[in-house]
């Protein structure tokens, strides 16, 4: 290593006072110790994008930055933009001024202390090191046995994610470079970046609890996300519905051969609950359906209307004028 490089961290923050000033004392002592090592450049920072919060967040990188231009800067989005287009602002924003690029959370549950063995495999010639979880002990049984079975069912459903990993990861400029390229509306990062490919490895770490204030990811939310990485990376859906016409035709052919050799032996009987049930059945049916199309038809609609996925207010990156 001859010189050390520039890393930026880009930490998206959406209603985070109760935890942004510890968070940013932990990042500051992190930073220090990785600049003493001469592991990252002096000129590193540590950016805060504010996805549009209703709090004091705002105002409080923008008194860190005042505090410490030379460490913190902020991007300021002009409204709530989700969690997945806040990280990309934020990417996007300093991919010409940085060497590599760390995302994280701001409730302090991915592990700072990890960031030190990232930029270590960095070094080595790794362009992507995805943050992993090796453990989900701090996870409720509901949490961790929906969240393991998501990324299963991504799995299987063709997308390729790496198992246990959420958005602690770091990526190099040419990563960075490349990932805007990818002009989707609807995002989901953690399948795209593994579509980019390049030299990657992953780092393993334990999550710790929040360390203050709400979950910003309630079962809605979580729901709405699944749904939105198995629509934007997988075709399957759509061909399990063309199996499923195939397989409800062939029962129609059975069911109709059974009635006919019913009627002409002549012990037909004519019941409500079976017809009930198989108009409740296929109607149904055709509404899940319905509603899976439509999910790929509204992505669709999204995406041909380009407009833009987040608008940067303000960033605040260089040192005030004396």
């Amino acid at each position: 290593m001859e010189k050390p490089e520039i890393l930026y961290m880009v930490v998206p923050c959406y209603n985070e006072e109760e935890v942004l000033n510890e968070t940013a004392s932990q990042l500051k002592a992190k930073y220090t110790s990785l600049i003493e090592r001469k592991l990252i450049s002096p000129e590193s920072r540590v950016v805060f994008v504010n996805d549009g919060s209703k709090d004091k967040t705002w105002s409080m990188i923008q008194e860190l930055h005042k505090a410490d231009p030379n460490f913190f800067s902020g991007i300021n989005l002009a409204h709530n933009s989700g969690h997945q287009n806040a990280v990309l602002a934020g990417l996007m924003t300093v991919k010409e001024i940085c060497d590599m690029a760390i995302t994280m959370d701001a409730d302090l549950q991915d592990d700072i202390n990890t960031i030190d063995a990232m930029v270590e495999k960095y070094y080595e010639g790794n362009q992507v090191v995805y943050g992993v979880r090796s453990a989900r002990d701090t996870d409720t049984f509901f949490k961790k046995f929906t969240a393991e079975g998501f990324y299963k069912f991504m799995k299987v459903m063709g997308a390729d994610v790496v198992y246990n990993h959420a958005d602690f990861r770091l990526m190099s400029r040419r990563v960075l470079q490349e990932l805007a390229n990818f002009k989707e509306v609807n995002l989901f990062l953690r399948g795209m970046v593994p579509l980019i490919g390049f030299q990657s490895c992953s780092v393993y770490y334990e999550r710790h609890e929040r360390f203050a204030g709400e979950s910003k990811y309630p079962l809605k939310k979580m729901l709405a996300f699944a749904v939105n990485g198995i629509t934007s990376f997988s075709t399957k859906p759509l061909k399990l519905i063309t199996t499923l016409g195939f397989i409800m035709s062939a029962l129609s052919i059975c069911m109709f051969i059974w009635a006919f050799i019913a009627k002409i032996g002549g012990f037909s009987e004519h019941g409500w609950s079976s017809t009930m049930c198989s108009i409740w059945f296929i109607g149904g049916l055709q509404l899940l359906c319905l509603g899976i199309i439509g999910e790929y038809v509204g992505k669709i609609y999204a995406e041909v209307k380009q407009r833009p996925r987040y608008i940067v207010a303000e960033f605040i990156n260089e040192p005030p004028k004396e």
